[in-house]
């Protein structure tokens, strides 16, 4: 029995392989087997999808048939791609396991991935929680606004950066992305603009999206967020949501300044423009520098944050959180019962036994994440010379301007040397960053400066080819 699945044409799989080939006919099969292999781990085909015959695929390349052919036998013997006389081929199978792709014997170190694993302090955390589950175990279990713990801690994390909350004021989530999605449901219609930062976080484009509302990108400046360009797009674009990262933004690690939040919350307030400020980042900070008081310190009716515990503390627990003024929370609270009726219990105690005494917890989390910050600049100093970028003073990655517009490229051939990268132009709202790409480094020291050291090989391999500009690169990030 064949797979449901749409079929691809062999016209739009070339546009979304885009530049592909390293050049040489030897690797011409390996570099379009690896190709497609990104294409497949990132989720623009997803299995099930039926694939071009051979002879339309050799038109739309255009390449031999004999390096279709090759290319193809690699995919099937990896599991890939399964064929059937008559039938054609289809994506079989996801790429790997876990976020690893084989290679050979070599298994792909994940650099798509900006999360840490989870802390030491997690399991005791999850034995308190074990312990206090039968009291949660004789009730029923709904809590749409969070247990009243949790959101107490969550409040006093939020009063001790200065801006004083109460528990009523918190939505217990499960995870930052579920909280998006839930403001997106209340404040956007179809047709709606949301303006958002460019470079920006992927899901969140993606979000917006799905929400049949219109992503409208405000440029970074290189040194941050350009408050007249803000202004000019709110008087363009007439927004009905604005959504920012201002805590070591994903991808390019800036913070805004205080004298930045100011600003840019006038500016929405004389537009009446809901804020939603990502703060998901916002506990990494990791040089010793005075933190700006939250964006909704200085627009307490306007600014919708959102926070979650997947960086700080590790993504599997799938905790988030809004924080908002009462009004918004009960019409919050209003629609979430058509998604969800409440995040698991016992996440939430996991979360609230972390919070109890936070800090000390949380500053050794940023003294590791420092410690791998400073090998990964040293290698990428090492073994990228070519490469500019800055020092994070936060979050988990490091936006590098590389010396070519050769981001793609880059993430395709990287497989062939045991990498999985994000391309630049994926957290574009239209494409471009092909000139930048995101390095996390959120692995152990050693990890990173063994794919550091690939990463470098790759770009000199690469180096002086560059990437169509009339190109689109399509899809979400994986």
């Amino acid at each position: 029995m064949l797979p449901p699945g749409g079929r691809i044409s062999g016209s739009r799989l070339a546009r979304l392989l885009g530049s592909w080939r390293r050049g040489g006919a030897r690797q011409g099969s390996a570099d379009l087997a690896a190709a497609l292999k990104l294409l497949v781990a990132d989720g623009r085909l997803p299995v099930g999808t039926r694939l071009p015959s051979e002879r339309e695929l050799t038109d739309a390349l255009p390449v031999s048939r004999t390096t279709i052919t090759t290319a193809l036998d690699q995919l099937r013997a990896e599991g890939i791609v399964e064929s059937r006389r008559g039938a054609g081929s289809w994506i079989n199978g996801p790429v790997g396991a876990g976020g690893g792709i084989t290679t050979g014997d070599d298994t792909l170190i994940d650099l798509t991935r900006c999360a840490p694993p989870a802390l030491p302090e997690l399991r005791p955390a999850m034995e308190v929680a074990m312990a206090q589950m039968p009291e949660y175990m004789a009730s029923h279990g709904y809590h749409e606004r969070g247990l009243p713990l949790l959101r107490q801690r969550i409040a006093d994390r939020y009063t001790s950066r200065g801006l004083p909350t109460t528990p009523d004021q918190i939505v217990v989530t499960s995870g930052a992305q579920h909280a998006w999605a839930l403001v997106l449901r209340l404040f956007v219609g179809p047709g709606d603009r949301v303006l958002v930062e460019q470079p920006t976080y992927p899901n969140a484009l993606e979000a917006v999206r799905a929400a049949l509302a219109i992503p409208v990108p405000v440029p970074m400046a290189a040194d941050g967020w350009d408050v007249d360009a803000y202004e000019a797009a709110v008087r363009q674009a007439g927004p009905r949501l604005a959504y920012l990262i201002p805590d070591f933004q994903n991808p390019t690690a800036l913070r805004l300044s205080s004298e930045g939040r100011e600003a840019l919350t006038d500016l929405l307030r004389k537009a009446r423009t809901p804020l939603v400020a990502d703060e998901t980042l916002v506990e990494l900070a990791l040089d010793d520098e005075p933190a700006p008081l939250p964006m909704a310190a200085f627009a307490e009716d306007l600014v919708v944050s959102l926070g979650s515990a997947s960086k700080s503390h590790w993504g599997g627990l799938r905790i988030g959180w809004i924080r908002a003024s009462t009004e918004i929370v009960h019409r919050l609270l209003s629609t979430r019962a058509s998604i969800d009726l409440g995040t698991p219990v016992f996440e939430q105690l996991v979360l609230a036994a972390l919070l109890e005494d936070p800090e000390p917890v949380l500053r050794q989390r940023r003294l590791e994440i420092a410690g791998q910050r400073d090998v990964a600049l040293e290698a990428l100093r090492e073994h990228c010379p070519q490469w500019t970028f800055r020092r994070p003073a936060g979050g988990l990655g490091v936006w590098c301007t590389l010396d070519a517009p050769v981001s793609t490229r880059i993430a395709v051939v990287a497989q062939n040397h045991g990498l999985r990268l994000v391309p630049g132009p994926r957290w574009a709202v239209h494409g471009g960053c092909e000139q930048m790409l995101r390095v996390p480094y959120t692995q152990s020291p050693e990890v990173l400066r063994e794919a550091i050291g690939r990463l470098g090989v790759v770009a000199a391999s690469v180096a002086g080819t560059g990437f169509p500009a009339d190109a689109e690169v399509l899809g979400p990030v994986a």
